[in-house]
Formats: structure tokens, sequence, C-alpha cells
């Protein structure tokens, strides 16, 4: 009986043993590093579109200066009239 008890019990141990491997440790090591490396793929890609939205505004900027100069070229340019003459004082 003896026997029988502890050969069932070195058995129940060593499945034991071999069924609790680093298996679930080298995942949450692995998913800690996959998450950094999302990390710094969402920076850099924050970083690229604040680059473009700077860009968009400089391009903003440059389209309304333009359209501003196109406008002064079209407009025609008023005459200028000539100043009146000033009203002599009456004198009596």
């Amino acid at each position: 009986m003896r026997k029988t008890f502890a050969v069932a019990l070195m058995l129940a141990a060593s499945l034991g043993l071999a069924a609790c491997d680093k298996k679930s440790e080298d995942k949450a090591q692995d998913a800690a590093q996959h998450s950094e490396q999302a990390q710094e793929k969402m920076n850099e890609a924050q970083d690229k579109v604040n680059e473009a939205a700077k860009e968009n505004a400089e391009a903003a900027k440059a389209q309304a200066e333009s359209n501003k100069a196109a406008a002064e070229e079209a407009a025609p340019a008023a005459p200028v009239a000539p100043a009146a003459p000033e009203a002599a004082p009456a004198t009596k």
C-alpha cells in the first residue's frame, strides 16, 4: 500500500511539474514587449500626424497669402481724384 501510494504521489508530482513550465511567464514577457513596440509605433504615428497638421497650416497660410496677392492684382487700381482746390477765404 505504501509503495502504491508513493508511486502515485511521485506520478502526481511529476505531472504537476511538467504542467508548470514557464510558458505563461514567456507569454507575459512577449505581451509586454509587444505592448512597448505598439506604444512606440503609436508615438511615431502621432508625431507624423502633428507634422502633417503643421504642414497643412503652413500650406493654408501660403494659400491665403497667394489669394490675397491675386485679389490685389486683379482689382483695378482706383483712379485717384485730384485734390479739390481749397476755397479762398471770403473777404468783406
